[in-house]
């Protein structure tokens, strides 16, 4: 193994870079934590905060003493419904109040929350269902069908179905009932389900013995991969890598104060929105901004009315908000933090967003994360008061990053680039009924004793500590025998000033192997032609190597998304094979 001092392996005082880092930026090196339940930590905030608000909720608060006894009447009635200990109860909502109860009752129980995406496909559901094998679901009425069509192919046993329209004020529920409320397919009567309000009433049935002692390494969640690089997997997650992220978010941000507002808008059944947005700032006495559904007008629509202190969000929304009319001469002086996680912030997007926020009286500028699901979410954060370019900044307190040489844990010298390993308190417990994988991700090293997260992810450590992200090493380009990372040229692509978004694949080529195709999505007002083609591509042989210039340019209004919101690349790709394939057709034809 390598003796190289360069990793977070080496004591913290023989890193003085890094330890220089983190008292620079007022981040601690280690933290104290919790080791109990998910639920018992927000209780603690409960009992001290009762009167504060937890979270707001279309214009409706709602305090931490009410989210706690809400959070008892459904852990109650889970139990008299019959879901008892290391049961997975699938929940697949928006962010809303009942699933929030529902998240920390499942935990009470001792249950473990089966997180997906509302808007999954049938056969989707379906799959989540089974590799799970929840006994029950949660849902909202306008996909109660969805779930019926293939109830009978699972083990489930009872569906729970609530409406949004039950946690509004009047004057909105109203408004709701009219507009959203009208599209959603009515429920037969006679439907086999528990309704939200009855199922809360069936609580009145429970006396006693439905709380269940969990320990913080217990399993708590189960959060599935993105899917945009293969099968998709569930990461069991514990008790404990949800509090001691909670820990860490608010060490890195000393900054924050209990009351503090965040804007809750990424999903909760992803890590950065759950993990960050919700547990993060119930567990240490945030109000939390629900938003079930958004788009980039009424994401700003939100921060500007509840004057949000911190707001989070992928690069693509940020992309769309500096675009928004609205936002024109309004004050972000309330802002304390933003940032940037779930998909590469590139060096021209986050110049754009710093001014943005300069010249809407902001005092701060953009901080990039940078984590996997495997990790929950975030491990590592631009510190406040430190940036370099490019930089997706320091780990986290009591995390370690390790730059290596692929697939071994033998690391390798500053500023060389490598897989990035990942070691800390929010490491995943395993991959659910999965060991092969687990044993391909989680390895222990035998130079250091630590537990790895080998990400697959290719990045760099400049010798004051700091980890530069390159890009996925399964999306790298192989033409003529050269490596190329697509993060990078689309970095380079976005630093033309007609380019709004742009994205870069790997098409097959029976020379090169692979040859390079860009995906641009021009700015507002920027008509597509020939002559601006050929700007940008007199823009990328200025920056480029000649193997690395795209062969084409292709023009989009827009990009696919996956249901996180990151640049679906593998749509692309798949869209590029068709296109060879029926070719070939019509070359054999002819």
């Amino acid at each position: 193994m390598s003796n190289n001092k360069n990793a977070f392996t080496t004591p913290i005082t023989e890193r003085i870079p890094w330890a220089a880092a983190a008292e620079n930026s007022d981040i601690p090196l280690t933290l104290n934590y919790f080791e109990g339940s998910m639920y018992e930590k927000v209780e603690q905030i409960a009992n001290k905060y009762p009167n504060a608000v937890a979270f707001d909720f279309m214009g409706r608060p709602t305090t931490y003493r009410t989210m706690i006894e809400q959070i008892n009447r459904c852990a109650k009635a889970l139990r008299t419904i019959g879901v008892r200990e290391n049961d997975c109860v699938t929940i697949a909502m928006p962010n809303c109040p009942q699933a929030i109860y529902m998240f920390y009752a499942v935990n009470l129980v001792g249950g473990i929350c089966n997180m997906i995406h509302p808007l999954s496909a049938e056969k989707e559901i379906e799959h989540y269902l089974n590799v799970s094998n929840s006994v029950t679901a949660v849902t909202l009425d306008q996909f109660y069908h969805k779930f019926e069509n293939i109830r009978a192919n699972t083990n489930v046993v009872n569906i729970i179905i609530a409406s949004i329209r039950d946690e509004l004020s009047r004057p909105i529920k109203a408004g709701y009932m009219l507009t959203e409320g009208r599209k959603i397919k009515p429920i037969p009567k006679d439907a086999p389900v528990i309704r939200w309000n009855q199922f809360m009433k069936i609580a009145n049935s429970c006396f006693y013995n439905y709380k269940k002692e969990r320990k913080g390494a217990d399993d708590a969640v189960i959060l599935y991969s993105g899917g945009t690089t293969g099968t998709t997997k569930g990461i069991v997650l514990s008790n404990s890598n949800f509090n001691d992220l909670g820990e860490q978010i608010v060490a890195t941000n000393p900054m924050f104060r209990p009351g503090d507002k965040m804007l809750a808008a990424m999903p909760l059944f992803h890590g950065f929105g759950l993990g960050v947005c919700i547990h993060s700032m119930l567990s240490q006495g945030g109000r939390v901004i629900l938003i079930p559904r958004f788009t980039p007008k009424s994401y700003a629509k939100s921060i500007l009315k509840n004057k949000c202190n911190f707001i989070a969000g992928v690069p693509t929304l940020f992309e769309a908000l500096l675009r928004l009319r609205e936002m024109d001469g309004k004050d972000l002086s309330f802002l304390k933090g933003v940032f940037s996680g779930g998909d590469s912030l590139s060096i021209e997007l986050k110049k754009k967003l710093d001014k943005f926020l300069y010249d809407h009286h902001a005092t701060i500028q953009v901080r990039e994360g940078y984590g996997t699901t495997e990790t929950v979410t975030a491990c590592c954060l631009t510190p406040p008061t430190m940036h370099k370019e490019g930089s997706i900044g320091i780990p986290f307190p009591d995390t370690f990053i390790k730059i290596a040489e692929p697939g071994t844990d033998i690391e390798v010298p500053y500023n060389t680039e490598g897989e990035i390993l990942l070691s800390g308190p929010t490491n995943m417990q395993r991959y659910w009924n999965n060991e092969e994988e687990t044993r391909d991700t989680l390895k222990k090293s035998d130079f250091d004793g630590r537990t790895w997260v080998h990400t697959g992810d290719l990045g760099q450590m400049d010798n004051e500590g700091f980890v530069y992200f390159k890009g996925r090493s399964k999306r790298m380009i192989i033409s003529s025998g050269y490596n190329i990372y697509p993060a990078q040229l689309e970095n380079i692509l976005e630093a033309h000033e007609d380019v709004q978004m742009s994205c870069v694949i790997g098409v097959p080529d029976s020379y090169k192997m692979q040859k390079v195709k860009a995906f641009v999505v021009l700015k507002p007002g920027i008509t597509p032609s020939e002559e601006i083609k050929q700007s940008i591509m007199d823009h990328c042989r200025k920056h480029l190597a000649k193997y690395e210039m795209p062969y084409d340019i292709e023009f989009r209004d827009s990009m696919p998304k996956t249901l996180v919101g990151k640049v679906a690349y593998r749509v692309l790709e798949e869209e590029e094979l068709m296109k060879i394939k029926e070719q070939e057709i019509k070359e054999s034809a002819e």
